[in-house]
C-alpha cells in the first residue's frame, strides 16, 4: 500500500509515570530482523514490538516514541511531507542554506523521505538520517545514508560537523528539548543552520465550529494528559525557541501556519492541504491514539471503537473548519 501512495504521489507531482510495563500488559510478539542501513557495515539485530497486530519500536525504545514504524504508519509519515512540502510552496526548508552544503542531519527520519529529497536536490552533500529503527528504504540516492540513532542520548558526532541539522515531528518522542537543541548546537558547524518543525496538534476553530464535534476536545486531552503521564509533551512550540535560543542558536526566524483539517478553506491551495491532512490521519487514527488511550492513559477500553468512529465522522465534516498550528523555527550557530 505504501509503495501504492509513492506512486500517486508521483502522478500527482507530475501532473502515566513510564511505560516499563508494556511487556506484562500487552501480549507482545518480538520481531527479530537484520538491518543494512545504506552504507553501513555493521548488522543490527532489531526486536520490533508487535502490539494488535502493530509493529513498534524495540522494547529498550518503549518509553521514547509511542507511534508505530510500519508501513501503514510510515505512509502517513509519506503523506505528511507531501503536504508540508505543499505548505513551504514545494521547499524542503525555510533556512537560508547555501547550495554548496556538505553535510546534512535529518533527526527523527521516520520513513527518509525528506532525507532522500534533500539528497537527490543537493547531490554534492552528505545527508544522514536517523531514527531508532530501520524502517527506510535501501533504494537511495548515493550520498544519502541511515542509522539507528537515540536523539535522547549524546550524540555520536564530533563537535563543529553539519552545516544543516533538521528536526521535524518529533513531538512527544523528547523528554528533555534543552538537551536535544545542546547536542544540534555543539555538532552543527560554525555558520551552519537548524530548523525545527513542529505541529501543535490541538484541534481548534476561529469560528466556533470546532464545538460541533467534542471528540476534537476529548482528541486534545487525550495528548495533554498523556503527556504529561510521559514526561514528553506534545505541545512544544514555545520549547522550540527557547530551546534553540539557550542552545546559543542566533539570527531565528519564526513562522507559523494554521493547517486546516479537510477540504473546507476556500482558498484552493489550503484546501488541498488540508484535504491530506485529513487522508494522513484517517489513515492511522489507531497509530496515533491506540497506546495512548489503552495503555498510557488506561481509558476505558470499550469506548475506544467510538472514539475512532467519531474522529472519522469529525474529520468528514465540512462545517466544521477545524485546524492545528505548525510552527518553523530556524537559527544559526555564530561563527
Amino acid at each position: 500500500m505504501r509503495h501504492f501512495w509513492n506512486f500517486v504521489l508521483l502522478l500527482h507531482f507530475q501532473n502515566f509515570t513510564t511505560l516499563t510495563t508494556f511487556d506484562d500488559a500487552i501480549n507482545i510478539e518480538l520481531i527479530t530482523q537484520g538491518a543494512v542501513l545504506g552504507e553501513i557495515d555493521t548488522i543490527s539485530t532489531i526486536e520490533y514490538r508487535r502490539i494488535q497486530g502493530r509493529t513498534y519500536h524495540a522494547s529498550k525504545f518503549a518509553n521514547d516514541y509511542l507511534f508505530p514504524n510500519d508501513d501503514q504508519q510510515l505512509e502517513s509519515i509519506d503523506i505528511t511531507h507531501h503536504w508540508l512540502t505543499l505548505l513551504l510552496d514545494g521547499k524542503l526548508f525555510l533556512a537560508p542554506i547555501e547550495k554548496d552544503v556538505q553535510n546534512v542531519l535529518d533527526v527523527g527520519t521516520g520513513s527518509g523521505i525528506w532525507a532522500i529529497d534533500i539528497g537527490d536536490q543537493y547531490p554534492s552533500a552528505n545527508v544522514i538520517g536517523t531514527d531508532l529503527s530501520p524502517c527506510q528504504p535501501s533504494w537511495v540516492p548515493p550520498n544519502v545514508r541511515f542509522e539507528i540513532d537515540d536523539a535522547n542520548e549524546a550524540w555520536t558526532w564530533e563537535n563543529n560537523h553539519f552545516d544543516f541539522i533538521h528536526i521535524r515531528y518529533l513531538f512527544g518522542a523528547i523528554p528533555d528539548w534543552y538537551h536535544l537543541f545542546a547536542e544540534a548546537y555543539r555538532c552543527c558547524s560554525p555558520g551552519g543552520w537548524i530548523e525545527s518543525a513542529e505541529a501543535d496538534v490541538r484541534i481548534r476553530s476561529d469560528d466556533g465550529t470546532a464545538n460541533l464535534e467534542p471528540v476534537w476536545d476529548t482528541c486534545n486531552k487525550m495528548y495533554e494528559e498523556g503527556g504529561k503521564a510521559l514526561g514528553r509533551d506534545f505541545f512544544v512550540s514555545d520549547l522550540q525557541v527557547e530551546g534553540m535560543k539557550r542552545a546559543g542558536f542566533s539570527s531565528l526566524k519564526i513562522v507559523d501556519y494554521k493547517i486546516p483539517i479537510g477540504g473546507w478553506p476556500k482558498d484552493p491551495a489550503m484546501g488541498e492541504i488540508g484535504r491530506f491532512v485529513q487522508q494522513t490521519l484517517e489513515n492511522d487514527l489507531e497509530g496515533y491514539s491506540y497506546l495512548l488511550w489503552n495503555e498510557v492513559l488506561q481509558w476505558p477500553k470499550d469506548e475506544y471503537q467510538l472514539f475512532l468512529m467519531q474522529m472519522r465522522q469529525a474529520l468528514r465534516n465540512l462545517k466544521v473548519h477545524s485546524y492545528i498550528t505548525m510552527r518553523y523555527v530556524y537559527g544559526q550557530k555564530p561563527e
